[in-house]
């Protein structure tokens, strides 16, 4: 299957994403030699069981592989994919991949065909998807295949017995004991002295410093060693008096850690020389994420003229209400974002706002929150100056025909295009859009666009017919 595209039409492509193309349409599309196309019926909400099964049963793996990742696709035809070539096992195994949504599991037969399978790639990525189920990872954790254990310490430790977390720490596999050890280690200190020797020269030796419970010697030890010193302040229990002593240390990072220590009041924070930028990436400090529904200890963290304790409490859906209007107005531009992206309530007006004026490539997303609002942006923007905010008035159910048509001749390609896309766009202005180089693509993806004009399309562009 090629690269490139046999149609000879600019708007084809644009029907393979139409939600009211019937199946004939999109078989004529599947036929073609062309991978974007193979790549939107993928992505598509709802597919005709027609067109499943032909993409099902396509002879090109790279069309079968394209069912396979699509999040939208039932499950049960997704395993049924593992009735065909073996090549078609991995593909399954990897599955679907969207961004922050889970997938709906594969029926448990094609997890039991997966984990079995004789190829051992497969069991990896069947043992790492995200969409297994938990109660298909939890018989694991008493699996003769060590690889399999340590893939139920890790994926579902939280949900296994205490003689089967206990069998698991007791393991004869180094690595699975190492799995175990993680999940405990917050709370044990002979547990992380343990993993600090282990896996001094692993990846994961920074996460046990950080995370793992700190006893004295080994503190002193890792503090003597220098080498780790700012994830080993960041770590709650490292002893209060020896971070206070690196208050002053040359590196801002480490300043940083010792400024955002959960013990410090804001005048000692505050004299401590710490800065954090607009774009600094901070992951969310533990102390105040271990304190996510403690409203008080949040309401401090909110309050705080301490950007990374605010970013921190910005994150935690037990926010109280008052905080999430607080850090709404926040002066640092990732508290509002991060407050907009994962608070359960955060205020319309704001995903509005960084809609409009951020600049981050987050704040495209922001749309697609149910919260961003709707009603009366058609009132508000359709003559706003910005085409972004123009943009905007189309989502306003009380937009009408005219407003639309008139959005679909706007100077900004954005506005037209959000105009092309929309069903109240009247029928004539869809079909005269099809031929505009840069809006075909968009008119064709329009429900409103009657088959009859999908079919002279696909003729239009040389489409061979079924």
């Amino acid at each position: 299957m090629g690269t490139g595209t046999l149609t000879e039409h600019h708007a084809v492509h644009g029907l393979a994403s139409n939600p009211a193309a019937p199946a004939g349409v999109l078989l004529r599309l599947l036929a073609l030699d062309d991978d974007w196309i193979t790549s939107r019926l993928s992505w598509r909400r709802t597919l005709p069981d027609e067109v499943a099964e032909a993409m099902l049963a396509h002879p090109d793996r790279r069309v079968r592989h394209k069912l396979a990742e699509s999040a939208n696709a039932d499950p049960e035809l997704r395993a049924r994919l593992l009735d065909g070539p073996a090549s078609d096992a991995l593909a399954v195994a990897h599955g679907p991949m969207p961004y922050r949504t889970k997938v709906p599991p594969l029926p448990d037969r094609a997890y039991e065909r997966l984990l079995n399978h004789e190829r051992s790639v497969v069991q990896f990525e069947t043992l790492n998807s995200p969409s297994v189920p938990e109660h298909v990872l939890v018989p694991l954790a008493g699996h003769e295949y060590p690889p399999f254990r340590e893939a139920a310490c890790r994926r579902v430790w939280h949900a296994l017995s205490d003689d089967v977390r206990a069998a698991l720490l007791d393991d004869e596999d180094p690595a699975v004991r190492q799995a175990a050890a993680l999940h405990v280690m917050a709370e044990d200190e002979e547990r992380t002295a343990e993993l600090v020797e282990a896996l001094v020269d692993g990846w994961q030796f920074w996460q046990v410093v950080e995370h793992g419970k700190l006893g004295r010697a080994l503190a002193e030890r890792l503090l003597s060693e220098g080498k780790t010193l700012a994830p080993l302040v960041r770590n709650p229990t490292f002893p209060a008096d020896l971070a206070s002593r690196l208050a002053d240390h040359e590196n801002p990072e480490v300043r940083l850690a010792v400024s955002a220590r959960p013990e410090l009041s804001e005048a000692e924070r505050a004299a401590i020389d710490w800065e954090v930028g607009p774009e600094d990436r901070l992951g969310t400090l533990r102390w105040v994420w271990d304190a996510r529904k403690d409203a008080e200890v949040l309401r401090r963290c909110a309050t705080s003229a301490h950007t990374w304790l605010r970013r921190s409490a910005a994150v935690c859906p037990g926010l109280p209400g008052d905080c999430v209007q607080l850090l709404a107005g926040d002066e640092d531009f990732a508290v509002r974002l991060l407050l907009a992206e994962f608070h359960p309530q955060a205020p319309p007006e704001l995903l509005l706002d960084l809609y409009l004026h951020g600049t981050h490539r987050a704040v495209g997303m922001l749309t697609a929150n149910e919260r961003f609002p709707a009603a009366g942006l058609a009132a508000r923007f359709a003559e706003a100056a910005d085409p972004r905010a123009r943009a905007l008035a189309v989502r306003d159910p009380a937009a009408t025909p005219e407003l639309v048509e008139r959005l679909s001749r706007d100077p900004d390609a954005r506005v037209r295009q959000a105009a092309a896309l929309d069903p109240r766009l009247p029928v004539r202005r869809v079909v005269e859009l099809l031929e505009d180089p840069e809006m075909g693509s968009a008119a064709a993806t329009n429900p409103a666009l009657p088959v009859a004009e999908m079919v002279a399309l696909l003729d239009r562009g040389g489409v061979p017919g079924r």
